[in-house]
């Protein structure tokens, strides 16, 4: 018996190499330690796997308004496209939070120190939040700035604290725990930077108010 196997096989069986045809492997993949298991398509059946994946090159290739051909340089080029307007997009995003914040940095208040800047942006994401904090932080020195939007029915959070005002106690994770749960949310993070969301857009001027409170607590 050494000559043959004795495994059970559920295997098809074939007369012969020409009954098979064409052969595409369509997947290979490991189902335990050491083995492998490859699974391919054969006469009819890759022929029929060939004719699918044509027609979903052409319509692809459709879609793009490009020859099935030339369809890879033209997503090369749309997604250049995509990446520049996104680019641009986020800029104009912004200028427009920087708008809306108008004479903020007139707000902003000194408690032992620190300079302390709580406020609401109109319709803001997070990462023009991020950017606007940033940017108020740069212009005010040592300080801590607390940024809430409401937007899509929902509150974005944020508060950013220098370095220096960390030292003195500023702590944003903690800012940012308490003035969430005002909002119905949740949220936290490091000492300089924390972020949160909420699901109460009414509230979120109440949020912003109730930090100035919580860093008097923690500043020295």
């Amino acid at each position: 018996m050494d000559d043959f196997s004795v495994e059970f096989c559920g295997g098809t069986h074939v007369p012969n190499t020409g009954v098979i045809g064409t052969f595409k492997i369509i997947s290979e993949m490991g189902v335990a330690a050491g083995v492998r298991r490859i699974e391919a398509l054969t006469s009819v059946g890759a022929f029929n796997y060939y004719k699918e994946m044509e027609d979903e090159l052409k319509a692809a290739a459709k879609a793009a308004k490009a020859e099935p051909a030339k369809l890879a340089e033209k997503i090369e080029t749309m997604l250049a496209e995509i990446k520049a307007l996104t680019s641009e997009n986020s800029k104009l995003k912004d200028k427009l939070a920087k708008n809306s914040a108008g004479d903020a940095l007139a707000d902003a208040i000194d408690i032992n120190g620190v300079k302390v800047l709580a406020t609401s942006v109109e319709d803001t994401d997070m990462n023009a939040l991020r950017n606007l904090g940033d940017d108020f932080k740069n212009k005010l020195g040592t300080s801590v700035i607390v940024l809430a939007s409401a937007k899509d029915g929902k509150v974005n959070l944020i508060a950013m604290a220098t370095d220096d005002a960390v030292k003195k106690g500023a702590h944003a994770g903690n800012i940012i725990k308490a003035s969430a749960a005002l909002v119905g949310g949740g949220g936290g993070g490091r000492p300089n930077m924390a972020q949160a969301g909420g699901k109460n857009p009414a509230k979120a001027q109440e949020a912003v108010d109730a930090a100035a409170g919580i860093l008097e607590g923690q500043i020295k």
